[in-house]
């Protein structure tokens, strides 16, 4: 048995992070993967005659349900039209949504209309990531331990959108008009597919094990096609540990590094503590870390001091971390509030302007520099950022963690071409993690 040798999966991602998340499951298990930035030409699909899986970021975690409205019916058009049987709406294995910003619900809505009104399979869960689902409760890991959602360090307290509640079937229907149940862990070892066949609407699929996750990817591949399927990377990870249980696909092989760089540059709009620890850990290794006060840059202030001082220290044999704060506790998280309060700006254009600035100033250095590898740091910070890079794709270069590869991206802009770029979500990453990118990535 073999899989088709045709499209498999196509996949919608809400921030640009997590869409680069979905491309490096599927590239590094053996199944070629390509991420585009915005609904590609027909000549920029044919660049990768390769490509068994087709991805587009978008920014839809950051946008309320006007914009999705606008956006989404477009992608999900794109997606259905490459003919894959699995089409994928991406979203946070941390569920970061609500119902007036990044809503999962109302792209779902849209979906619905567009791919198939069909009920929708929700696995968000993902093993290998230390990602958790079990009757309905979403858990999650920071450091070296595994809290219930609404309990975890980062988000029960994420500056957008904190998570309040653990139940992820609860969550969502906060999101939708539509009805939502679960696939429990008592269901996949019985018969996940009569247990499935018994909801409608949204049904959310629980996952402890790889096990699990291999009758969630058999449940998702015999759906009938076009399947519309949503949830983070653990969609791609079920698919594989499918896919390998039946010999269809290869057994995993190790993937090297990049090979190490001198200099590298990195710009972080996150403030999650798991990004605190990592400016740290850069500090205390070699890298210059430059404050950006993001209230400034929201409100029209240039980033040109913050230019100079990257400048000043690649000259000086360090490289830069420019970052717009040390974590949640930081007084620059309440004085940027502050200060878009009083200006009249919306958290929504906030984040934009503060993730652009931070794009345009990192292509401001790499132009200048001619460097060739950087970070960005936070998950709606990187798409904003991105949109500034003049780029088209990218494809996946080598490993980390799950969730925050190396990668390549593809520009038609000369100057940029061959430039190597890591997307690290605010909660992703070990506490090394810049260090582990100037090192060329590989894996652990």
């Amino acid at each position: 048995m073999r899989l088709p040798d045709s499209i498999l999966v196509a996949w919608g991602g809400d921030d640009f992070t997590g869409s680069a998340a979905s491309m490096e499951a599927l590239e590094f298990a053996g199944v070629p993967a390509v991420l585009f930035l915005d609904i590609p030409t027909p000549d920029q699909v044919a660049r990768f005659p390769d490509a068994r899986a087709i991805g587009i970021a978008t920014t839809a975690r950051s946008h309320g349900p006007d914009w999705m409205e606008r956006t989404l019916p477009p992608v999900f058009a794109f997606l259905k039209s490459t003919g894959a049987p699995v089409i994928h709406y991406k979203v946070c294995s941390t569920l970061d949504s609500a119902p007036d910003l990044g809503s999962i619900g109302k792209a779902l809505d849209i979906g619905a209309r567009i791919v198939s009104d069909g009920p929708v399979p929700f696995l968000v869960a993902a093993p290998v990531m230390r990602r958790y689902q079990a009757f309905g409760h979403l858990f999650a890991s920071s450091g070296d331990s595994v809290y219930r959602l609404d309990r975890h360090p980062v988000m029960a307290q994420h500056p957008v959108t904190p998570m309040d509640d653990s139940d992820v079937a609860r969550h969502l229907s906060r999101q939708t008009g539509r009805p939502v149940g679960t696939v429990t862990v008592e269901d996949l070892e019985r018969d996940p597919q009569a247990a499935f066949a018994r909801h409608t609407g949204i049904v959310t699929l629980d996952a402890m094990t790889q096990d699990h996750m291999a009758a969630n990817g058999a449940l998702i591949w015999g759906r009938p096609a076009p399947c519309l399927v949503a949830g983070s990377q653990g969609v791609e990870y079920a698919l594989i540990e499918h896919w390998r249980a039946t010999a269809q696909l290869a057994p995993a092989r190790r993937i090297g590094g990049a090979g190490a760089v001198d200099r590298i540059i990195a710009v972080s709009g996150s403030v999650s503590s798991t990004t605190a620890a990592q400016i740290a850990w850069a500090e205390a290794h070699g890298f210059d870390v430059i404050v950006l006060e993001a209230g400034a840059v929201a409100t029209g202030a240039t980033t040109d001091a913050a230019f100079e001082a990257a400048i000043a220290a690649l000259d000086a044999g360090r490289d830069p971390l420019i970052c717009t704060a040390r974590g949640p506790d930081d007084p620059a998280v309440a004085r940027m509030r502050r200060v878009c309060s009083d200006a009249g700006i919306d958290t929504e254009t906030a984040n934009a302007r503060i993730g652009a600035a931070l794009g345009a100033l990192l292509k401001r250095l790499l132009l200048a520099t001619g460097l060739k590898r950087a970070v960005i740091s936070g998950g709606d910070t990187s798409g904003h950022a991105c949109r500034e890079l003049e780029l088209y794709a990218f494809s996946a270069l080598a490993p980390t963690v799950p969730g925050a590869a190396l990668l390549a991206a593809h520009s038609d802009t000369p100057a940029l071409a061959g430039l190597q770029l890591a997307l690290k979500g605010g909660q992703m990453g070990s506490a090394d993690y810049f260090g582990w990118i100037k090192r060329g990535g590989g894996a652990a």
